[in-house]
């Protein structure tokens, strides 16, 4: 018979451990919130994941990727030292022609209803209640 020879097996450059997969509910715990959440946003590709099977596991790295595409950023820069010393002029004085400034607000989009899924085929017709009936007066009983 003949031998075969062992296929050699890839070797890493450092033979570092592999990282450690953490489960959704270990992912959730640190995140605080549901393990339901982080496996929809991994089905719905929304989030770094790995899958082993048909379960979802990940990574240090994609915990850390995970808060950071999460992370709220403030919508403005802070204000300057100068302009935010600055006294605000009351409504009613006046400092020189200068109209006091008013805050930019975006204009409000007009909100519409959506249609209806289903159209009424039939309508709604208030039915004599058979048990109010037999409680009726009228009946001897």
């Amino acid at each position: 018979m003949h031998r075969s020879t062992p296929v050699p097996v890839p070797h890493r450059p450092s033979d570092a451990p592999p990282p450690r997969l953490y489960r959704p509910e270990e992912i959730a715990d640190t995140l605080g919130c549901s393990a339901w959440w982080v496996k929809d946003r991994a089905r719905r590709r929304l989030i770094p994941h790995t899958r082993v099977g048909r379960a979802y596991r990940f990574t240090a790295e994609h915990l850390a990727e995970i808060i950071r595409l999460y992370e709220q950023r403030p919508a403005q820069p802070a204000q300057t030292p100068a302009r935010a010393t600055e006294p605000l002029s009351e409504p009613g004085t006046q400092t020189g022609s200068a109209q006091p400034r008013r805050p930019v607000v975006a204009p409000a989009t007009r909100l519409r209803a959506r249609p209806p899924r289903r159209q009424q085929q039939y309508g709604t017709v208030a039915l004599p209640d058979p048990i109010c009936r037999s409680r009726g007066k009228g009946r001897g009983g």
